[in-house]
């Protein structure tokens, strides 16, 4: 296995730029070299905030080694290689396993709602291919099914590999049980904004959130904060991204991650692929004045 103790931190999951319709492999380079100028601990390739759903599966691979060829070894890169397709999610994993990942995120399969011995079975079939470290990315609120404690635990006890989670839920009753019951060591990443600081004080290893392809910088200082145990410094640092973090859903993310990109001029253009849309006049209005406050335009 990798490394796990490099697996921490800001490791912000980078959006997929569009130009013309097709994938902009060139900006998609930039932005992960500008998350490792801007103090990110790692790389997320293929989150959420990705678009994955709208690309093909030789457009994620194709994202995969571009992240690691200009990553270069130098952070840990994390590869979301899930899909609701076990086929789909058996080929995606395979690539980045093959391309030197040093670490997978599967995402719960999503739309058809399977049982939980159904979900085991789907994730030790695909984690039985490699022993590359892996995490479930639990996100119920776009796929429509959790992931109980009990089907984490028959996990933990059968696949060796098996080190954590991306958690996109508002529970944190739900992270304490899970260290309660699979150790103080098992990774967890917070994947809502809103909680990033409050999670990481009750053992939270890490953020992938979509603030990040903003200003890296805040996050990877709020998590080195926790860390230090400078609770005071991390909970400022959590209170001035409070309305940048509620902005990142005034619509379907990542359309207003992506304006603000553009806006703040971290990349030229904010196109999406149907059925994702652009940001509406309004609503670059409303997200300009939210960069206006946060004093970053």
């Amino acid at each position: 296995m990798k490394d796990l103790s490099l697996i921490k931190g800001s490791i912000p999951p980078i959006i997929t730029p569009i130009k013309n319709g097709q994938v902009d492999y060139e900006t998609y380079g930039d932005l992960v070299e500008y998350q490792i100028n801007n103090g990110s601990h790692g790389i997320l390739v293929n989150g959420t905030t990705a678009e994955p759903s709208t690309l093909n599966i030789d457009e994620r691979n194709k994202l995969v080694d571009v992240a690691i060829e200009v990553n270069a070894e130098r952070l840990p890169v994390i590869a979301a290689t899930g899909s609701q397709s076990f086929i789909e999610t058996e080929l995606l994993t395979k690539h980045a396993v093959n391309a030197g990942i040093d670490a997978l995120l599967i995402v719960t399969p999503y739309y058809i709602k399977p049982p939980q011995r159904g979900l085991i079975d789907y994730y030790l079939n695909i984690s039985k291919q490699s022993d590359t470290p892996w995490m479930i990315y639990h996100i119920p609120g776009r796929t429509a099914v959790n992931v109980s404690l009990d089907s984490m635990k028959e996990l933990k006890e059968k696949s060796k590999t098996f080190v954590g989670m991306k958690h996109a839920v508002n529970d944190l009753g739900f992270v304490t049980e899970c260290f309660s019951q699979l150790g103080n060591d098992f990774k967890v990443f917070v994947g809502l904004e809103e909680l990033s600081f409050p999670m990481m004080t009750i053992g939270a290893c890490g953020l992938m959130n979509a603030v990040g392809n903003l200003r890296p910088k805040i996050l990877s200082n709020m998590c080195e904060a926790v860390w230090q145990n400078d609770l005071k410094k991390g909970r400022e640092l959590h209170q001035n991204l409070l309305e940048i973090n509620q902005a990142v859903f005034y619509d379907t993310n990542p359309i207003p991650i992506k304006y603000m990109m553009k806006k703040l001029g971290i990349m030229q253009t904010n196109e999406h692929r149907l059925p994702m849309v652009p940001a509406t006049p309004e609503l670059e209005i409303r997200l300009d004045e939210v960069l206006k406050r946060a004093n970053l335009l």
